[in-house]
């Protein structure tokens, strides 16, 4: 039964990976596509290499979530634990998803860790949510809304006398850089969440008395990711590349160097699962907010941060009420 309960997690995973890859590819391409820096064809074959290059790079997003979130479940119901966090944060992809709303796949599988752990009686660790979930969910879109205002303010000084043709060529060319640098970050934020939840099975299961992340792990999942992005997410990226400001290839340039620094500074320095969708789409509120107040949606931002708060709850009761269902079934 170990075995079965196992692979079931392992194809969630998976599962939860391929759709992190689908709804949050347009976080890496949406400002490319938009501008016309990349076809859509060319950037999504572009978000899933570089999302693979990325998962590959790191697992110290994946401890965090294997050891740092919840207690390891070691109860005969341990694996029912698992298996409804990642449940919890399928269906809630999808939801959102099928409605274009930019929520927070990380923040989805943290919600449904701790609102199946908590059904459950399995000891949260609340310190480390809040010293690496919380706080980074308040703080990495601040810093990204700042850093994003801030380049693209750089960028209006530096092309201040340039010819506006000649900037926006250049800066489409660069777009191609920057978008890249983009997938990279997502790659290694994203395909480390599902990857700790792996190794959170393993030891569960005792296949494993560590949280070392396994070579075929990282494989797997990054290999997933990739096929999630490469299939798409026009519904999102939509929202992301039109319906919050319209962009320029300056802006998309300056909102995808401020998120990718972000994701690599929160990743590298303190290991801790940020939303990717979350920098990206406070980066492109800093960079419309440099033209003038009006220039960004910001009911379309209201939208966005609705879903942003009801994504760690949300998640997690669809969890609590997913572990129920399978204690009953086990």
């Amino acid at each position: 039964m170990d075995w079965l309960a196992l692979i079931l997690v392992v194809a969630l995973a998976l599962g939860f990976d391929y759709t992190n890859g689908f709804h949050d590819a347009a976080n890496a391409i949406a400002s490319a596509v938009s501008t016309k820096a990349l076809s859509l064809r060319a950037a999504l074959a572009l978000a899933a290499v570089m999302n693979l290059i990325g998962a590959l790079a790191g697992t110290g997003v994946a401890v965090t979530v294997a050891k740092g979130i919840i207690d390891t479940p070691h109860s005969e119901h341990g694996m029912a634990v698992v298996g409804a966090a990642l449940v919890g944060a399928i269906l809630w992809n999808l939801t959102t998803w099928y409605f274009g709303l930019p929520s927070s796949s990380s923040h989805a599988l943290i919600g449904g860790m701790v609102g199946a752990a908590l059904v459950s009686t399995t000891t949260v660790h609340w310190s480390g949510v809040v010293a690496k979930v919380l706080i980074p969910m308040v703080v990495s879109p601040v810093v990204g809304l700042t850093l994003g205002y801030l380049v693209m303010i750089g960028l209006m000084w530096a092309f201040r006398a340039a010819n506006p043709h000649r900037a926006n060529r250049l800066l489409r060319r660069a777009q191609i850089v920057s978008a890249s640098s983009l997938a990279l970050g997502h790659g290694l934020q994203d395909a480390q969440k599902s990857m700790g939840i792996i190794v959170l099975a393993l030891v569960v299961t005792g296949h494993q008395n560590d949280y070392h992340v396994p070579l075929w792990v990282i494989l797997a999942c990054a290999t997933a990711l990739a096929a999630g992005t490469w299939s798409g997410g026009l519904r999102i990226m939509r929202t992301l590349g039109r319906r919050i400001f319209h962009l320029t290839p300056a802006h998309g340039f300056a909102a995808e160097i401020s998120a990718s620094s972000v994701l690599y500074l929160t990743a590298f320095v303190f290991a801790a699962p940020v939303s990717t969708t979350h920098v990206v789409t406070s980066a492109v509120m800093g960079v419309g907010a440099t033209q003038r107040r009006k220039a960004v949606r910001w009911s379309v931002a209201g939208e966005i941060a609705t879903g942003w708060v009801l994504t760690f709850p949300g998640a997690g009761l669809v969890a609590a009420l997913a572990y129920l269902v399978l204690n009953l079934l086990s």
